[in-house]
């Protein structure tokens, strides 16, 4: 199947093809659907049943197992992701994980006890990047165990660095009584201070770039649960098409966001990836593809959609002078999409990574293993 597109693909689109690209590491920025434990080295773990899958421990991840990162980090034959803000047990030397779960692109003007969201915005992940690159290097030249945990200045050049990001930026705008249009009217600028963040990303080395657009956010539980919803706003499928509305919207001037890209950054390679097609695909028809209610979250407490936003996943509460858990997971998390009502399952990502990894839904369409090469303008 790799082989046919690939050949589809160098028919159709002037390429510059060196063969699979053996990335040497990942640089990852995001919020919590890629985040492998920045958020929990710097507020406190993710408590358990987080990470109760793969990990059977809290392993920094909102969900029972891997995300889409550790997905794409096995499919390129390197170990899962470090977040560059823990300290304990971290190895760099193959990449760094910037993201953090309630990360938005633009910073926003409440603290994280307001409103949820992190302060570890976009633009604060682009400077510890920077820092990272460069304080690496000084360090590492002091030989010994830093020359295992930190990567090469050539690695920089030789990696791939993916983003994903955007989802909290819109419903920050709902949180705020926005309207939709009010939401959709500041998109542009969400996507010129990514479009400045990849810039200086491509200015320290950065040359081959793997985008994924937002999902479809009406779909979550956790926004249904929360916003106000009328029966005629419900698709096809159960979702919310206000919300999912504003997610398309995103995702059109992100794909002119990369197409602009393409045109000042000459020597990069960037892939477009529509997890939002995947996503939306998987919640349209999880019971054909072996799921269960893709809207009932897994671990949770409560509610429509065994979701609370004030009795999140693993909160516990003292009876007896003894600490319970009262948001405990479902007996078979392999049958669910929704872990917590805001994050997908192992299973669902993995059936997620197993879709795009091909190049299906990239623009251009191949492989994330060839995800170095370049369309030419």
């Amino acid at each position: 199947m790799v082989t046919q597109i690939l050949i589809v693909f160098l028919c159709l689109v002037p390429t510059q093809i060196v063969g699979n690209c053996n990335f040497a590491a990942i640089f990852n920025f995001g919020d919590s659907n890629s985040d492998t434990g920045g958020l929990s080295a710097a507020f406190g773990q993710a408590p358990y049943p987080n990470g109760e899958t793969s990990f059977h421990a809290p392993a920094g991840r909102f969900s029972d197992g891997r995300l889409l990162i550790d997905f794409i980090a096995e499919g390129l034959d390197l170990p899962y992701l470090s977040a560059f803000l823990d300290s304990i047990g971290s190895n760099f030397n193959h990449g760094a994980n910037f993201a953090t779960a309630g990360s938005t692109i633009r910073p926003q003007n409440t603290t994280m006890g307001q409103s949820g969201y992190s302060p570890i915005s976009l633009d604060v992940q682009g400077v510890q990047f920077s820092d990272f690159h460069t304080r690496s290097q000084i360090i590492r030249q002091k030989g010994n165990i830093y020359g295992q945990l930190l990567p090469k200045e050539e690695d920089f050049s030789q990696a791939l660095y993916t983003f994903d990001i955007g989802q909290n930026d819109l419903t920050a705008g709902y949180k705020l009584n926005m309207s939709t249009d009010q939401v959709k009217a500041y998109v542009p600028d969400l996507l010129f201070q990514l479009s400045n963040v990849i810039k200086k990303v491509y200015a320290k080395g950065g040359r081959s770039f793997w985008i994924h657009n937002t999902g479809p956010v009406g779909c979550l539980p956790y926004v249904m649960d929360r916003f106000m919803i009328t029966a005629a706003q419900v698709d096809k499928y159960g979702c919310a098409n206000p919300f999912n509305e504003v997610s398309k919207y995103f995702n059109l001037l992100l794909k002119k966001t990369v197409v602009q890209l393409r045109k000042e950054l000459p020597l990069a390679a960037f892939t477009y990836v529509d997890v939002y097609s995947v996503k939306y695909s998987l919640i349209g028809h999880a019971k054909k593809l072996g799921f269960e209610n893709p809207f009932l979250a897994c671990c949770g407490h409560g509610g429509k959609y065994n979701y609370n936003r004030f009795i999140k996943c693993g909160s516990k509460k003292v009876v007896n002078r003894k600490e319970i858990v009262i948001a405990t997971s479902c007996k078979d998390p392999s049958v669910r999409v929704s872990w917590d009502g805001t994050h997908f399952t192992e299973a669902a990502n993995k059936w997620i990574f197993d879709q795009i990894v091909n190049g299906s839904f990239s623009d251009p369409p191949i492989p994330l293993s060839l995800a170095c090469n370049r369309v030419n303008n």
